[in-house]
């Protein structure tokens, strides 16, 4: 197992659609192992496999102790009817947080390495997790959501980073 650097905003995989992953080979092994142990730190909710330079569409978690990861999903559920705004970050846009509306429960399915399904769900930062992660895998990042006024004040802050 290694940790990985981690992408950030400006490399051209973040914004690149993943595919999706058709075989589980040695080299999707050693991705699902690549990104657990990069979760692994303090502070680290979720990683998507782009984040780390793999165009491949699967994604870690680490939450409150719980730690897993998905290969291929799929958002199946979200509330349509109830919505948080809770500050967000991102390890590929360091030191940002703002406040990203989204849905309060999100649901993916997927499958692990076996083939079986793995379905990660819930309210709160379970949902904030499934959502921010998938656009990830998308090609979305987080500040792509943020209203007009939050989106402009987070790019006049990433130039500042990069002066």
């Amino acid at each position: 197992m290694a940790k990985r650097d981690i992408r950030i905003i400006g490399d051209p995989v973040l914004r690149t659609p993943c595919d999706p992953i058709m075989e589980i080979t040695s080299g999707i092994e050693q991705l699902v192992e690549d990104l657990l142990e990069t979760v692994d730190e303090p502070g680290r909710a979720g990683l998507a496999a782009n984040q780390i330079g793999v165009s491949y569409r699967a994604f870690s978690w680490n939450i409150e102790g719980n730690t897993g990861y998905i290969l291929n999903p799929v958002i199946t559920d979200m509330s349509t009817d109830e919505f948080q705004n809770d500050d967000e970050g991102c390890l590929s846009v360091p030191e940002l947080w703002f406040p990203c509306k989204r849905a309060v429960y999100a649901r993916a399915e997927g499958i692990d390495l076996d083939g079986n399904p793995v379905v990660v769900e819930g309210d709160g930062i379970w949902g904030q997790l499934v959502q921010h992660e998938v656009d990830h895998l998308d090609g979305y990042l987080y500040i792509d959501r943020l209203e007009r006024s939050l989106k402009k004040e987070a790019f006049r802050q990433l130039r500042e980073q990069q002066s």
